[in-house]
């Protein structure tokens, strides 16, 4: 098996930027129409150093960069040049089975909008396989299903935002058992970082080649509001330097809740619930720019413990597009109640809810104290072990962790704690309520 190409050419885009018009022009006008096509899908070409599969014998390469970056580009180009090397027998896996289809392979820098006519696979959805013309092959996976990775075996593997897995060690773990095939099998692992466990394992190991990479790097390629509203608006915050910079970060010692105590209750199977409730903190503003609505689904289970189902908060809707976002989700997971702060909107709040569901029970809640002292009773819950996550909320979690008296949130109003503290106060309340079971 031959060995994926890794060096860069001597001519390659910042080499052909540097030249002044007149010769950038001239080099340019002596390509013929092929060779203008093979240069257009020259990933050598017009990469950046460290979006190239580095040299050496490494096994693992886990590029570890901001949003924006580019490495959802750079692990597609990354399967397209090990394909090129021989490799015949690859494994895609994403957070859900969504995203490797939706970002993986249909995604502006998926695997197909990143073939060239000449080499584009043939891509079947209902087999979740591409198929290239000199008989390699690719397979999606969803890390929610790590049991569908018990068989298959791999010579190469991608694995997209893994820190976002939802069930991320026990996904992980099957696939490494899978990636048996060839000479020299190679894992990579393209993500925005989290200080999850497994994610500091590798970046302390010795055979994982880690990149790291930050969001201004790829500035070139970002829309200009995306520059303006989100990393002016974070830059030099905790959730900017995990999120833009790729800094994997302690927790915030003034911080009410901990990462540890999240991490150490978190479950990965529905558990036997008696009450649920969706909990919505309403943004005061509407539009692109205004803050997110919170909505934070919560459940008391058959234990009495506190379990968070579902973070389905949203940004940038109107209020009858995020009143109607809570309604589904009020829906879908069979909730008994629909609470709602109403501070900012008073009766408007329960009349848009109303108005799009009569009959939906609703209960208005009016915050008459600080965000911090509202809080600290649901952060003792999780100090004492009594809150479990089911799966990963990713967003609210890095939102709680930042939660500090000195300064609620990054640099934002933190929406989504907020809902989660109003609906586990609203089932702390009702503990004592007579139990009715039921499953999701």
């Amino acid at each position: 098996m031959r060995r994926a190409k890794s060096s860069r050419p001597a001519l390659n885009a910042s080499w052909l930027a540097s030249l002044d018009e007149t010769e950038r022009r001239g080099f340019l006008a002596k390509l013929t129409d092929a060779e203008w096509a093979h240069l257009h899908y020259d990933w050598r070409f017009w990469a950046r150093p460290e979006q190239l599969l580095p040299p050496g014998d490494w096994r693992t390469c886990l590029w570890l960069a901001g949003r924006g970056w580019g490495k959802t580009r750079t692990g597609a180009e990354a399967i397209r040049a090990l394909k090129e090397a021989g490799y015949h027998r690859l494994g895609l896996v994403a957070p859900t089975a969504a995203d490797a289809r939706h970002v993986m392979v249909e995604g502006e820098s998926g695997l197909l909008a990143i073939a060239p006519p000449w080499d584009r696979p043939r891509y079947e959805p209902s087999l979740h396989r591409l198929t290239w013309s000199n008989g390699a092959r690719a397979t999606l996976y969803s890390a929610e299903d790590p049991d569908a990775l018990r068989g298959p075996q791999f010579d190469a593997a991608w694995c997209d935002e893994l820190a976002a897995w939802r069930r991320i060690r026990e996904t992980f773990d099957m696939l490494q058992f899978g990636l048996r095939l060839g000479e020299a099998p190679r894992l990579l692992i393209s993500t925005t970082p989290r200080p999850v466990p497994l994610i500091r394992e590798l970046v302390a190991r010795a055979d994982v080649k880690v990149i790291r990479g930050h969001t201004d790097e790829n500035a070139a390629n970002l829309a200009p509001p995306f520059l303006e509203a989100v990393i002016g608006r974070y830059r030099g915050t905790r959730l900017g330097r995990q999120e833009l910079d790729a800094e994997i970060l302690d927790d915030n010692p003034d911080a009410l809740w901990r990462r540890h105590d999240i991490e150490r209750h978190r479950v990965s199977v529905p558990p036997q619930l008696v009450r649920i409730v969706v909990a919505v903190d309403p943004p005061a503003t509407s539009g692109e720019q205004a803050d997110a609505c919170g909505i934070v689904v919560a459940g008391l289970g058959a234990d009495r413990r506190f379990y968070v189902l579902a973070d389905r908060s949203c940004r940038g809707l109107t209020p009858h597009q995020w009143a109607s976002q809570a309604i589904a989700a009020y829906h879908t997971f069979g909730a008994d109640r629909l609470i709602a702060e109403v501070n900012q909107g008073g009766d408007m709040v329960e009349t848009i809810v109303r108005h799009i569901d009569p009959d939906i029970a609703f209960r208005a809640v009016r915050a008459t104290r600080g965000k911090v002292l509202r809080a600290e009773p649901v952060s003792a819950l999780y100090e004492q072990g009594r809150v479990s996550h089911l799966g990963i909320h990713a967003e609210l979690e890095d939102q709680m962790v930042e939660f500090t008296p000195q300064r609620n949130g990054a640099g934002a109003s933190p929406d989504r704690v907020d809902a989660l503290v109003h609906g586990l106060c609203e089932l702390m309340h009702g503990v004592g309520a007579e139990p009715r079971i039921r499953r999701l």
